[in-house]
C-alpha cells in the first residue's frame, strides 16, 4: 500500500457520510457491519466502531459509507475515521475480513443484500442524484428490501412514482428473487413534503 491514501468525505446527512478512498479498501462485494461483534476480524471496521457515535458501516470497492449516531459533527468525526482507514490499510492483513458463512442463518438475505447494494450504488442512486436526491438500503429482510430516500425524494409528490416505476422496476429486472419493497422514509420531514404530518 502506499503511503499517500487520499480521502475525500462526502456527508450524506447529519448521521451519514461517504468517504472514497484512493486506493481499494475491499474487493470482495459489499460488506456491512451493524455492531462491533459483527466488525471482529475486520481491522477497519473495528476501528471505525471504536469511534463513540458510529453505529453502522458499509465498505465496498473503494467506498465506506458511516453512520452515526451523535451530535458531533462531520468535520471532527471525519479526521477520527480518515486515520482508521490510512492505519488500517496500512496494516499487514486486509483491512476487511471476506465473510464468513454462518451456519443456521439464512445466507439468502445477506446475498441479495449485496446485490441490491450494487444495483443501488450503481444504477438508482445515479438516477436520482439527477434530481438532487439519494435512496439508502437500510435491510433485506425475507427477501423485502427496506430502503429510506433523502434528499429532493425525501417528500416529493414523485417520491412514489420513482419508487414504483424506478427502483422497483429495476429490482424485478436485475434482482429478481426480491419479493417486495418497503419505503421507511418519513416523507413528512422533507423540504416540500406532500405528505402532511399528523397533528397531535
Amino acid at each position: 500500500m502506499s503511503g499517500d491514501i487520499r480521502i475525500t468525505a462526502e456527508p450524506i446527512d447529519g448521521d451519514r457520510c461517504k468517504f472514497i478512498v484512493s486506493e481499494a479498501v475491499h474487493a470482495g462485494g459489499v460488506r456491512r457491519f451493524a455492531s462491533l461483534e459483527e466488525a471482529r476480524g475486520s481491522p477497519l471496521a473495528e476501528a471505525l466502531f471504536a469511534i463513540p457515535g458510529i453505529v453502522e458501516v458499509v465498505v465496498s470497492g473503494t467506498l465506506v459509507t458511516v453512520v452515526k449516531r451523535s451530535p458531533t459533527p462531520w468535520t471532527a468525526v471525519g479526521r477520527a475515521v480518515g486515520t482508521a482507514i490510512r492505519t488500517s490499510l496500512t496494516g499487514r492483513g486486509p483491512a476487511v475480513a471476506p465473510r464468513a458463512p454462518e451456519p443456521g442463518t439464512p445466507a439468502d438475505d445477506e446475498a441479495l443484500y449485496e446485490r441490491v447494494a450494487q444495483l443501488f450504488e450503481t444504477q438508482v442512486n445515479p438516477m436520482v442524484a439527477r434530481h438532487g436526491g439519494f435512496v439508502e438500503l437500510i435491510d433485506v429482510q425475507d427477501r423485502v428490501v427496506m430502503l429510506r430516500m433523502g434528499g429532493g425524494c425525501q417528500g416529493c409528490g414523485m417520491a412514489d412514482v420513482t419508487l414504483r416505476q424506478g427502483i422497483e422496476a429495476m429490482l424485478h429486472q436485475h434482482v429478481p428473487d426480491v419479493t417486495g419493497i418497503v419505503d421507511i422514509t418519513d416523507h413528512t420531514a422533507g423540504s416540500n413534503p406532500y405528505f402532511a404530518a399528523a397533528k397531535k
